[in-house]
């Protein structure tokens, strides 16, 4: 019997944990259940599922992630100046607060104010992640082949 390894359409269970350069704490699942999901599925961003492939039930790995490999290097063009009068006034805006806008697409996309003054303000819609490098810690709980 050979034992299933991570491929595309995989059905994963694993825990993780995402940190900033710093050693930081982005995300986890150490501290509740472990996640679940579909290789291909879009739960996971597909630059942090290439690092699963080829792993097995029981396997505990650790990666360094250059920032090309997932969320790239911001963009200046994707932080934009928006009307104050845009933003409801019981929204304490602040430097550093993240808010979700809605793209022409419909799609949710996170926007991270870095200035303000009365009439304007600075957002910028980069990933949040974006410029830095990661570290994704990983231990994989089970692997179902695709065919599962």
């Amino acid at each position: 019997m050979t034992t299933a390894v991570i491929s595309p359409g995989s059905r994963v269970t694993l825990h993780f944990t995402l940190a900033l350069e710093n050693g930081r704490e982005v995300d986890s699942s150490r501290d509740g259940e472990a996640m679940v999901f579909t290789v291909g599925d879009g739960t996971l961003v597909a630059g942090l599922e290439t690092f699963l492939l080829g792993l097995g039930s029981g396997e505990v790995q650790s990666f360094r992630i250059a920032p090309e490999q997932v969320f790239g290097y911001p963009d200046p063009a994707n932080v934009h100046d928006l009307p104050r009068d845009d933003f409801p006034l019981e929204i304490p805006l602040e430097p550093g607060l993240v808010l979700s806008f809605a793209a022409p697409s419909g799609e949710e996309i996170p926007g991270t104010v870095l200035a303000l003054d009365e009439a304007r303000v600075q957002v910028d819609f980069n990933h949040p992640l974006a410029g830095h490098t990661l570290q994704f810690d990983v231990e994989v709980i089970a692997v179902h082949g695709a065919d599962a």
